[in-house]
């Protein structure tokens, strides 16, 4: 027997954009469902981004969720860049007059989850086989089994925020769908340790032997990385190996500063730009992982999610409280023209920022070249500092 279940929004995907779409629809009393194929204890521990664009900072504000961020947040007003050993600062504040927010996404996430359960969200945990049905049609479908039933939810809008790996990106027809990838020779070995960050700003470095990131979740766990092969794996490399090679790339100075200890978390992160076009099919919607990729230079990903679920809970309150489609029929147009603004800061900045094997000495000049421009002038530092604070949703 099949279940059938009604809503105004079925989100695929319960990761941040989910909820936080779910949240801000439900704050204007529009009513979602929520599927993911995993459960709330597996998306609440996946470790991922911790910078916060200002802008992603009013959209929590403006779900009701930002109190904890409030409370444990670090603003910070601006971060460094470093090439072999030199350092410049690119003060965001007094460039663009914002600043930043670090706070862990899986810190965000518990936030959501607490707030769409307290106020009662209508959640389906351990669905993999979940597929979006009819999405041109007025009523579109998702179709899944969940504790050996099977259940069918209809809906005005499917959106489709379940990630790169998901399904809501494959329901969209080849003929329709065009996707532009970029992927990198290399990837990023990352630790979290239980110890003060090293700076109280973010470091960008770039070293002959690869590039390298200082970065923290608060004031007493740091989150670092260095550029390795693909090839690598993780067991070949010890805590030792790391704050060695972790050492070298970020200068002495900055090792001077270095409290080592046990890592408790390492993995091996790839590395790509990936777009895809168009963001909405019919009556599915793109959102977030699922339309497009960022390298983590820079801090993009989580940031570039949150600005589509803005335009998207956008269009869907006025088209439910006021019968305008607008926002509705230019929402892949408009959220696109940022995209590939952000994957292109992102691009620029992970090419200035990694060795590259295929770089020849030339190249290797013009990254020199790039680093030293921007330390010499105000106006391309101020450019640096007003992608990576965010740019305006529209």
């Amino acid at each position: 027997m099949t279940q059938t279940v009604k809503t105004q929004v079925c989100i695929i995907g319960a990761g941040p954009s989910g909820l936080l779409l779910s949240q801000l629809l439900a704050n204007a009393g529009i009513d979602t469902i929520v599927i993911d194929r995993r459960d709330r204890a597996y998306i609440e521990g996946r470790i991922r981004a911790g910078v916060l664009e200002q802008g992603t900072v009013t959209a929590l504000e403006e779900a009701g969720v930002a109190d904890r961020l409030h409370r444990e947040g670090l603003p910070h007003e601006g971060f460094d860049l470093a090439f072999d050993g030199d350092r410049h600062r690119i003060d965001i504040k007094a460039l663009t007059g914002k600043s930043v927010t670090v706070y862990g996404q899986t810190e965000v996430t518990k936030d959501l989850f607490d707030k769409r359960f307290e106020e009662g969200q209508v959640f389906y945990f351990d669905v993999p086989d979940a597929k979006p049905v009819d999405i041109t049609s007025d009523r579109p479908k998702v179709a899944f089994t969940h504790d050996g039933a099977r259940v069918v939810v209809e809906c005005d809008y499917i959106a489709g925020c379940d990630g790169f790996h998901g399904v809501s990106r494959q329901s969209i027809p080849a003929d329709v769908l065009k996707t532009f990838e970029r992927v990198y020779p290399f990837g990023w070995l990352g630790i979290m340790v239980e110890r003060p960050p090293v700076s109280h700003e973010l470091i960008y470095a770039n070293h002959a032997r690869g590039f390298a990131l200082a970065s923290m979740r608060s004031e007493t766990r740091s989150r670092y990385y260095v550029q390795c092969d693909l090839s690598d794996d993780v067991d070949e490399w010890s805590d030792d190996r790391f704050w060695e090679e972790l050492a070298l790339r970020l200068g002495p100075d900055a090792a001077s500063k270095l409290e080592t200890g046990p890592s408790f978390e390492k993995s091996i992160a790839p590395l790509r730009s990936f777009v895809a076009e168009p963001m909405r099919h019919g009556n599915l919607f793109l959102a977030g992982d699922a339309a497009h990729i960022v390298p983590p230079t820079g801090a993009k990903g989580l940031n570039l999610a949150v600005a589509d679920i803005r335009i998207l809970s956008r269009a869907l309150i006025a088209h439910f409280r006021d019968g305008d489609d607008h926002h509705i029929d230019t929402y892949s147009e408009t959220v696109l023209r940022r995209v590939w603004k952000v994957e292109r800061f992102s691009w620029q900045l992970s090419t200035l920022m990694h060795q590259f094997p295929e770089n020849s000495p030339f190249e290797k000049r013009m990254q020199r070249a790039e680093f030293d421009f921007l330390s010499s002038s105000e106006a391309a530092s101020r450019a640096i500092a007003e992608n990576y604070v965010g740019l305006p949703l529209d």
